[in-house]
């Protein structure tokens, strides 16, 4: 037997004992509505209780017809009800209103690496420690996993990631995504970042002043991630990082190391655009670094 019929009935045997109120202590005004709307169609109104500490819906008939439609109940609507026979019953809810109030998800919890990240990139863009701050159009913090494995550091950023806030999303940068997945990452398992948050005026070369400004974020940033492994791309972020004048030629193939993190240098993506047979070595450097994260991980 339907569950609507078995309600119809017990409702009949109720109204013959001459009973004409239905207390439910547990069930929300829409789930009550939910059962009598299932009987049929007419009109039942849901009445305000300022103590919301009982709930009435007056429910003037009831049958066994098509389920209604029920979207949202509130105290100062009419909802769909019911026409029957049975007429004349009172359902009270007991207790807290059954009216829930929407409710937002809540937001994810950010780990103390993405917070401290967080605090840096806020530093940044307010930044004026050099003069850059002035001539460029939008700071270029870095961004990845904030427990990223393996950090990648560039030189400065360019047109592109000065237009967007966003390091390497030029030619070189669609060039590092490819040398990443080349060797199993993708960018968002990693963390790409600059010496210089500020792009100098045409692309110039960094003045040492202007990595003095930049070198406290680099370091800070390096050691919330405690990456595994550090990729540096290019003669100049490899000689900022290491601390050198060496040539990127007498650099590369061999682990250095910062902050006690090793360091692998090789050649910057945009110098593979220009030059296809820095591509080979290019390749054997990031699989050096592919090497370390195994055996870190091992």
């Amino acid at each position: 037997m339907r569950p609507e019929e078995l309600l119809r009935r017990y409702l009949q045997q109720r109204r013959e004992a001459g009973e004409t109120e239905l207390i439910l202590d547990r069930l929300s005004v829409d789930e009550v509505l939910r059962i009598v709307g299932a009987f049929g169609r007419g009109r039942a109104e849901v009445a305000p209780q300022p103590d919301r500490d009982a709930l009435p819906v007056s429910i003037p008939s009831i049958s066994d017809s098509a389920p209604a439609s029920i979207a949202a109940i509130r105290p100062d609507t009419t909802v769909p009800a019911a026409e029957s026979a049975i007429d004349g019953w009172r359902v009270v809810l007991r207790g807290p209103a059954a009216i829930p109030p929407a409710v937002a998800p809540p937001a994810p919890t950010a780990s103390p690496e993405e917070r401290l990240l967080g605090e840096i990139r806020e530093e940044i863009r307010s930044c004026t420690r050099c003069p850059l701050y002035a001539t460029a159009t939008n700071p270029v913090p870095g961004e990845g996993s904030s427990t990223g494995k393996l950090v990648c550091v560039g030189e400065a950023p360019g047109a592109s990631e000065d237009q967007t806030g966003r390091p390497f999303v030029g030619q070189a940068g669609q060039l590092l995504t490819k040398i990443l997945a080349a060797i199993n990452l993708s960018r968002e398992e990693v963390f790409i970042v600059n010496v210089l948050k500020h792009r100098p005026p045409g692309n110039r070369n960094p003045l040492p002043e202007e990595v003095e400004a930049c070198r406290p974020y680099l370091t800070r940033q390096l050691e919330v991630i405690k990456p595994k492994v550090i990729v540096a791309l290019g003669t100049f972020a490899a000689q900022t990082l290491l601390e050198t004048k060496l040539p990127i030629g007498k650099l590369r193939g061999q682990v250095h190391e910062y902050l006690g993190i090793p360091v692998v240098v090789t050649y910057h993506p945009a110098a593979l655009l220009r030059n296809s047979a820095w591509k080979r070595p290019t390749w054997e450097d990031v699989q050096l670094a592919r090497r370390i994260l195994d055996s870190s991980a091992a």
